[in-house]
């Protein structure tokens, strides 16, 4: 399949727009914009008003006025490099244009004495004299029609002046073909959007303020373009992972009821139907990609070893892969007894597994020996070979892409996927991210758990909390401290929680404390853990690197420090590593005074409740969705028009659009269908259009 030609002047090269040679083109290129399609979606972010006034005296500087004037006096720079000032008067007033670095004789082309002239640019005051410094537009009358009321202010980058960008805009605008209409006939009747086209000239012509906002309807329209080309390409992507013929994997039971009999706590409701549903999937023959969502605690670690254990009685194996060895190590010592209730052989295969100890592992794969592994991205190895691999469970989405995903699916004929993720996403966000699966959501806790008490506590009171610690730890608890993150980087980081560490040892004793953090070798960080576990030390000093996964049951008190510099989800998360076992828990956030507004707001919603899904969407109204998910990892779809917060009702019609028009023309041959193909060009979706024409 190729590009359709209405789409040609679009793509052509950005030098052939005017205006645009070969440095201003490197210039755009900073912007992302390479080619005329580019600027079409470069929206202005401000506008300036640019209406007419008789005279200055009708407004207070500093301002952006545009007016008619006569040109008076021109007088040159006393000294190098000092202002050239041309005198110009208005209906009422004088006042002047100033110039720097300027050649005389142009200024006198530009502005002739005696002559009339309409001016905009920046009124100011100095020394009480007011005067307009390098006007914007120096226009004759005639020719000042064409100056907008409202002027757009793109995006600049070093190279460019506003004037560039707009006159490469307008060369843009005057290619643009008028598409056939891909959004549903009803849906856009009842917003009332704008076509295509008109909605593109629109943006780039803003009446007013009111016009620059997301839910302008040209701007709205635009944005659902973005999200429903997203979510074609997903429904697609799904529809390509059902169409792969799954192997049908029906278990027989029998191994899961000796596990649940031999549990001493009953399922929660959500963990049965979660079983349920993912059972279900195994058993079709089409392949399974699930999202297994839970707050912190809510049991997915059972649900996912049921999901393994239908693999093993159907005479299959399984894989649970983790982002990191520590994890991979933990989830081994969390399914080790569930497998030896069930006795399943589960093996750990990680980076370190090397020579012979490997070989024998591997071999054992091969053969079907091992019923169940657990690894990192070492599972990946081209060495690596499964007898017949039925199940793959992913922990930690996040840190895994789609890529990664069909890389997995590879190591068997048609391996199922379930993601696990103990990120609570809203649900905007999870269309967006994971918009090609089913998703199980796991919102009850498993019964048993206490809760665990949230209190603030200003870093003032720093003593208070030594002395508290003090006494948890005679008592024989646990607790972990965790170090602000300053500034951005790890050395900093490393430097706060080694004074800390040095500190917390003095005032508890020596072999009680212990130390990670991200600039340690893995090897060091993991005896630290270990050590931690083991219960040798009694307080673990750390920076971020345990907000994922650490299981120490025995430890019941959370320090963060700094609180009001992590995210909300981020502290969730870190809560959730206490409240594991029998003790009462106790989580404090120590914050530095005075906090701000939104500082406050986000450590009283973490007091006030424990449901994380509540906590995610406050982050995503508080944060935006960049920061909630760290947008270098998240694989969130970078949109360029579509706000992710403030659109996020879009996202839910996209979904159901995409995937009713997946059901009705899969192939997209109706004509909504065709004039679907050609926005996914468009908008350079060139996974939907390899797998339309795969499929």
């Amino acid at each position: 399949m190729s590009r359709p030609e209405i789409l040609y002047p679009l793509f052509a090269d950005l030098e052939t727009l005017p205006g645009v040679g070969p440095r201003s083109a490197k210039s755009f290129e900073v912007l992302e914009v390479t080619r005329p399609r580019d600027l079409l979606f470069l929206l202005p972010h401000s506008g300036l008003d640019r209406s007419r006034v008789s005279s200055i005296r009708a407004v207070v500087p500093p301002v952006v006025v545009t007016v008619e004037i006569e040109v008076g006096a021109h007088f040159p720079p006393r000294r190098k490099g000092g202002p050239y000032r041309v005198m110009a008067r208005d209906a009422q007033t004088e006042f002047a244009l100033v110039f720097f670095h300027a050649r005389g004789d142009q200024l006198q082309k530009l502005l002739p004495t005696g002559q009339r002239r309409v001016v905009s640019g920046k009124l100011e005051l100095f020394d009480g004299v007011a005067q307009i410094v390098h006007p914007d537009h120096v226009l004759r009358p005639e020719e000042a029609r064409e100056l907008p009321v409202f002027e757009p202010v793109y995006p600049l980058t070093a190279g460019l002046t506003q004037r560039m960008v707009a006159k490469a805009v307008a060369g843009a605008l005057a290619r643009c073909p008028v598409l056939p209409e891909w959004i549903d006939g009803p849906l856009l009747a009842r917003e009332g959007w704008p076509g295509w086209r008109e909605a593109v000239a629109a943006v780039h012509a803003p009446e007013g303020p009111a016009a620059l906002a997301p839910e302008a309807p040209a701007r709205q329209r635009l944005a659902y373009d973005e999200l429903f080309a997203h979510q074609v390409t997903l429904a697609l992507a799904r529809a390509s992972m059902r169409k792969a013929k799954g192997v049908a994997t029906r278990g027989t039971g029998v191994l899961q009821a000796q596990v649940l009999a031999g549990l001493p706590y009953q399922p929660t409701g959500a963990q049965l139907r979660a079983m349920a549903e993912i059972a279900g999937d195994l058993e079709a023959p089409v392949r399974m990609n699930r999202l297994l969502q839970g707050d912190v605690g809510s049991g997915k670690t059972l649900v996912a070893f049921m999901a393994l254990l239908v693999a093993v009685e159907a005479g299959g194996q399984g894989v649970m892969m983790a982002p990191t060895e520590i994890l991979a190590r933990q989830h081994l010592e969390s399914l080790a007894p569930l497998a030896a209730a069930a006795g399943v052989r589960l093996e750990l295969l990680t980076g370190r597994d090397k020579g012979s100890e490997r070989q024998a592992k591997l071999a054992d794969l091969a053969e079907g020996r091992i019923q169940m592994l657990v690894g990192t991205h070492a599972v990946f190895q081209k060495d690596v070979v499964f007898h017949d691999l039925r199940l793959a469970v992913v922990d930690e989405q996040h840190r895994f892409g789609v890529a990664q995903r069909m890389e997995l699916g590879a190591k068997g004929a048609a391996v199922d996927v379930l993601v696990m993720t103990a990120t609570p996403i809203p649900r905007s966000l999870a269309l967006a991210t994971h918009g090609d699966m089913d998703v199980s959501v796991l919102d009850e806790k498993p019964a048993g758990r206490k809760p665990i008490r949230t209190a603030l506590v200003s870093d003032g009171r720093m003593d208070e909390v030594l002395a508290h610690l003090g006494r948890a730890v005679a008592e024989g608890r646990q607790a972990y401290w965790v170090c602000p993150l300053v500034e951005e980087s790890e050395v900093v980081d490393y430097a706060s929680a080694e004074t800390r560490f040095a500190h917390l040892r003095a005032v508890l004793g020596e072999g009680v404390v212990g130390l990670v953090h991200g600039q340690m070798p893995p090897s060091e960080k993991d005896a630290a853990m270990a050590r931690f576990v083991a219960g040798e030390t009694k307080v673990l000093v750390a920076t971020t690197v345990i907000e994922v996964g650490v299981n120490v049951p025995n430890a019941s008190i959370m320090v963060v420090e700094r609180a009001e510099t992590f995210g909300l989800a981020q502290l969730h998360q870190l809560r959730g590593r206490v409240g594991r076992g029998t003790a009462e828990s106790t989580c404090l956030l120590m914050f530095q005074a005075p906090l701000s507004e939104a500082g406050r707001r986000r450590l009283s919603i973490l007091r006030d409740t424990e449901d994380g899904f509540r906590i995610a969407e406050e982050d995503l109204a508080m944060r935006g969705a960049g920061d909630l998910i760290g947008t270098a990892q998240s694989g969130l779809p970078r949109f360029r028009i579509a706000d992710m917060e403030r659109q996020a009702g879009l996202m839910a019609i996209a979904q159901t659009d995409a995937r009713r028009l997946q059901g009705d023309d899969p192939a997209l041959e109706t004509p909504r269908g065709r004039a679907v193909r050609v926005l996914l060009w468009l908008l350079d979706q060139d996974r939907a259009i390899r797998l339309l024409s795969v499929g």
